[in-house]
């Protein structure tokens, strides 16, 4: 299970949890523009625009599970287990598998609009990476500085839902994710007053007391609203470190500790990385579970002219300032 989000101050940010029993050993990955990205049905993309973000690198392909292109268009994939399905390949369309998406979406895009006239032509096709890696069951969160969408791969097709309020999580379905929020509509920002009756007197003994009601645990549709709520009601200046610190805020506001969701065989899924992204200056930070110093990548700060990937380990170790 994971959450992704988008936040705007000056800059465009975007970002995510990712929620998992395990890991596949990934990392900040930088695909240059002149690296090859072969496709199974599709003509290779030999150049292409740079993108940066955490992927699983297996036989030299960045399988991205989050990234940004130097463009400023993101994308994110999210589990959503029992609803995605794919086809097979059909004539006169693109046909794409789910690993391939992020890569030919983030290499050919340059905004949230070009986006939607691909996915016109779109076809997502049911084809594993390998026989060890299996089809992932996801749906997606494409952002700019300007919009946001979920695209979803269902029974009865491809749909694009204009996402307002920036924010993914896993099941159900997109659309009664949003449905889901009228039933919060009461919930503030602001002191509340006593609408419980003009018969009995009420009193305020704590501040905070507008958000009763705001769903505390951790499963997909309360990630959802809560993330929404504390997305919409953030506030930060433009300031580059305020923007990166209040966006990692929101997304701790879903974090899952070891121990509060136990899975099989005394397994527990925890917030294994949180990442954010500056889409405008093409900055990667992140943290880790048991490393909650930011580490920041620039892109731009790489030849992007080159055909190599470039790949940065994650720093997992918990990192303590020790003052004496």
């Amino acid at each position: 299970m994971c959450t992704a989000v988008t936040y705007q101050t000056k800059d465009f940010y975007f970002g995510r949890t990712l929620d998992h029993d395990f890991s596949y050993h990934e990392q900040v990955v930088i695909t240059p523009k002149n690296y090859p990205f072969h496709f199974r049905k599709e003509k290779s993309l030999k150049t292409h625009y740079a993108m940066i973000g955490m992927a699983y690198v297996v036989e030299e392909y960045p399988l991205y599970y989050d990234a940004c292109n130097e463009k400023g268009l993101c994308m994110a994939g999210l589990n959503f287990v029992g609803n995605a399905v794919y086809f097979k390949p059909m004539k006169n369309k693109i046909n794409l598998a789910n690993f391939e998406l992020i890569p030919y979406i983030l290499g050919t895009c340059s905004s949230v609009k070009e986006v939607k006239e691909l996915f016109e032509k779109m076809n997502m096709i049911d084809m594993p990476f390998s026989r060890d890696l299996p089809c992932a069951e996801l749906h997606y969160l494409i952002s700019d500085a300007n919009e946001s969408i979920t695209v979803e791969s269902v029974e009865s097709g491809i749909h694009i839902y204009q996402n307002h309020v920036g924010v993914l999580t896993n099941n159900p379905p997109f659309g009664i994710q949003m449905f889901h929020l009228n039933m919060f509509l009461n919930l503030s920002s602001q002191e509340p007053y006593n609408k419980f009756s003009d018969k009995i007197e009420l009193d305020k003994f704590s501040r905070g007391m507008g958000a009763i009601g705001l769903p505390g645990d951790v499963s997909s549709t309360s990630r959802f609203v809560r993330a929404c709520f504390v997305k919409l009601n953030s506030v930060s200046s433009c300031e580059e470190t305020e923007s990166v610190s209040q966006f990692f805020h929101i997304l701790n506001s879903v974090d899952q500790q070891r121990g509060c969701c136990r899975l099989e065989e005394d397994k527990y899924e925890i917030t294994i990385y949180t990442s954010c992204i500056n889409a405008t200056k093409g900055i990667y930070y992140y943290t880790t579970y048991d490393n909650h110093q930011i580490t920041a990548i620039n892109m731009f700060a790489e030849n992007l002219n080159q055909s190599q990937l470039i790949t940065f380990p994650l720093r997992k170790k918990e990192q303590i300032y020790l003052e004496n």
